[in-house]
């Protein structure tokens, strides 16, 4: 079992950037992929970005292409979501999670870090 601690939420002002970190311990990560989700009030947790943490293989929901950026820190078993240009729509629990790379299915979640973009 993959244990996932996920770190750095905040308040932020639309257009700010904010990092989320996200560690992870319990297994040999070789054969993982980690994910970050998302889910706001009132709305169903959608998908934001993945990375295999060996290769470093990305992909990215459409809605935040362009402004997040997922990394892992292969040394020190931490993953990271940059997040710049941050609008309201942006605001919510975000998760990291992590699969294995031959599973579609993400089976270990962290606690959630609340985001909230507001003027």
């Amino acid at each position: 079992q993959v244990q996932l601690v996920e770190s750095g939420g905040g308040l932020v002002q639309p257009g700010d950037s904010l990092r989320l970190s996200c560690a992870v311990s319990g297994r040999t990560l070789s054969n993982y992929a980690m994910g970050w989700f998302r889910q706001a009030p009132g709305k169903e947790r959608q998908f934001v970005a993945a990375i295999t943490w060996t290769r470093g293989s990305t992909n990215y929901a459409e809605s935040v292409k362009g402004r997040f950026t997922i990394s892992r820190d292969n040394a020190n078993n931490i993953g990271y979501l940059e997040m710049n240009n941050l609008n309201s729509e942006d605001t919510a629990v975000y998760y990291c999670a992590a699969r294995l790379i031959l599973s579609t299915r993400f089976t270990s979640w962290g606690q959630g870090t609340q985001v909230t973009v507001s003027s």
